[in-house]
């Protein structure tokens, strides 16, 4: 006999109720905000919980991109700021929104800016009237590295290993945009810029990697907007692309 377990009804359970794993995911995420830079032996006394159910609770926030990394150290991921962009509100890290703004106006066309994210892509900021672009953004905030410009330029800067180990993790449905990207491979690693179609080609979109002070992809820019509008304009879009990012690298360097 096969046990039913019924729907609370509308009068049951109204009141919120604490549940052990959600308080204790919650309270690491609480602990690295406020204390950037945790180690896991500092995050398992904080939270006063085995060490083994700490491990996993922190192994699966780093993989899903709410946590980040950092040799030893923890903090928060590109995930939060994915809500937050999805939430109406711009967060662009380290490259600001009136960098953002500039390269729109200089472009014509929205400009996103997304991060790496375990397997996934999230925009992480906005400018631009691409009304399109702009909903499947906040609706979506998760995209695979293969179906973006921005996750293609970013891919093709992983090392090989990685990349690699990327790729094989690709189930059948995706084995096109595996074909593609190695197709493109080459050309993205020579001019620095990937490109990309989407709503049925009436889209267009051209991506380059934004690198840290250590030289690394920390992040991707993308220019988005109608292909009619850009295609024409793709040398010119791409050169105006590079020469931005290039100017906020160059800063980033001069500032440390």
């Amino acid at each position: 006999m096969v046990a039913v377990t019924e729907e609370p009804s509308a009068g049951q359970d109204r009141e919120p109720q604490n549940h052990r794993t959600i308080d204790r995911v919650t309270r690491i995420l609480e602990e690295v905000v406020y204390n950037p830079g945790m180690t896991f032996a500092e995050l398992s006394r904080a939270i006063d919980a085995p060490k083994s159910s700490v491990y996993g609770f922190i192994r699966g926030l780093v993989a899903a991109g709410w946590l980040y990394q950092d040799n030893t150290r923890f903090y928060i991921g590109p995930a939060l700021h994915g809500l937050t962009l999805a939430s109406g509100h711009l967060r662009a890290g380290s490259v600001t929104d009136a960098d953002l703004q500039a390269l729109h106006e200089a472009a014509g066309v929205t400009v996103f800016l997304g991060v790496q994210a375990g397997d996934d892509l999230i925009y992480v900021s906005e400018v631009g009237a691409d009304l399109l672009a702009g909903f499947a953004a906040r609706s979506n905030i998760r995209r695979g590295l293969l179906e973006t410009a921005g996750g293609k330029a970013l891919l093709a800067e992983l090392a090989p290993e990685q990349r690699d180990a990327y790729l094989r993790r690709r189930g059948r449905e995706e084995n096109d945009l595996v074909d593609e990207f190695l197709t493109q491979y080459d050309d993205i690693k020579r001019t620095g810029i990937a490109q990309n179609t989407l709503h049925n080609g009436t889209r267009y979109a051209l991506a380059t990697v934004v690198r840290g002070p250590n030289g690394k992809a920390a992040a991707e820019v993308t220019l988005v907007g109608p292909t009619s509008r850009m295609e024409p304009r793709a040398d010119e879009l791409r050169a105006l692309l590079l020469e931005h990012v290039q100017k906020w690298q160059n800063r980033a360097t001069k500032t440390r």
